[in-house]
């Protein structure tokens, strides 16, 4: 089941492109907003299902292209991001040691909203392309043979980053928690719509260019894993998200006016704009492309505007 909220936060099942509103279906849910209340969803999804696809069969359907189509998880209680995850197509000698950060909850964004540069001065804006696990129950000291039992389905999810900000002591907070820096959606998939999470192609796109191709079978750490240590580390709640990591090679900067799309197989594609008032320019280029070029630092300086080197 593909699960979405749309227009003023009706929730919705995906059925072709069109989307059914289901929110009759789950109103006796306790919730305040569209977050607890498909948070509630997740954890009773069981008692919910039955009555979710039959309204979804027999429902009116309105045609996907004709809404807005809001974040799926709109406030995770927990957004574990993964550090250095992936092998970067075999070229690292051995998997980095497990790692993570904390993303702020309310740094989420939908389809079609907007990732904000602000004024700041970090050396290059980046998003990372990512696959979100979504928690299907309360997880504690989960094993990892047990792990895969506590998921509840997978998102598109990318990663905002903003790099080089001083000092060098202080780097994820202020990187990754910059409000709108986790766009995702543009549904939310349940976790039976999936053969092999650790089979799926991820691509990226700026502007119409395939920046990010890579396979999550390339992780360094598997999802049971990811499970298993972020468990032992807080409890984590149904509808809490581990983004799984990334392949750093086709990391590019973000910048004024672009359009990035995010397509996992079986994901749907993600669509987001970026906007930088301050409308700072670097070069088109990749951070492999930049490596390969001999280029110094592990990323291409800016080139113009408030921030950049001279001005």
């Amino acid at each position: 089941m593909k699960l979405l909220y749309f227009d003023d936060f009706q929730l919705g099942v995906l059925r072709g492109d069109e989307v059914v509103d289901v929110s009759a279906e789950v109103q006796d849910i306790p919730h305040t907003g569209p977050a607890d209340l498909m948070n509630g969803l997740i954890a009773r999804f069981d008692d919910y299902r039955g009555r979710l696809e039959s309204a979804a069969e027999s429902g009116t359907g309105i045609p996907v292209s004709s809404v807005r189509i809001r974040p799926p998880l709109p406030r995770p209680g927990n957004i574990d991001a993964m550090a250095v995850n992936y092998m970067e197509d075999g070229t690292l000698p051995a998997p980095a040691p497990i790692n993570a950060f904390h993303k702020a909850s309310n740094t989420v964004i939908g389809d079609g909203d907007s990732m904000v540069l602000t004024d700041i001065p970090a050396g290059i804006f980046e998003g990372e392309a990512e696959l979100g696990v979504v928690i299907g129950k309360r997880a504690s000291h989960v094993r990892e043979a047990d792990a895969m039992d506590y998921i509840f389905g997978y998102v598109n999810f990318i990663d905002g980053s903003a790099r080089g900000i001083p000092p060098d002591t202080n780097v994820f907070f202020q990187a990754k928690s910059r409000d709108t820096f986790s766009p995702i959606g543009p549904f939310l998939v349940t976790a039976d719509e999936v053969d092999d999470p650790q089979k799926l192609q991820i691509q990226l796109w700026v502007n119409g260019d395939l920046m990010q191709n890579f396979n999550t079978d390339d992780m360094a750490h598997k999802i049971p894993r990811l499970v298993e240590w972020t468990s032992s580390i807080h409890t984590l709640e149904p509808g809490d998200i581990i983004a799984s990591g990334t392949n750093h090679g086709g990391l590019n900067p973000f910048q004024d006016g672009d359009l990035v799309e995010l397509e996992i197989e079986g994901m749907g594609r993600l669509r987001i704009n970026i906007r930088d008032d301050l409308k700072r320019t670097w070069a088109r280029i990749t951070r492999r492309q930049h490596t390969e070029s001999g280029l110094e630092g592990r990323f291409t300086p800016q080139l113009t505007g408030k921030y950049a080197p001279g001005n």
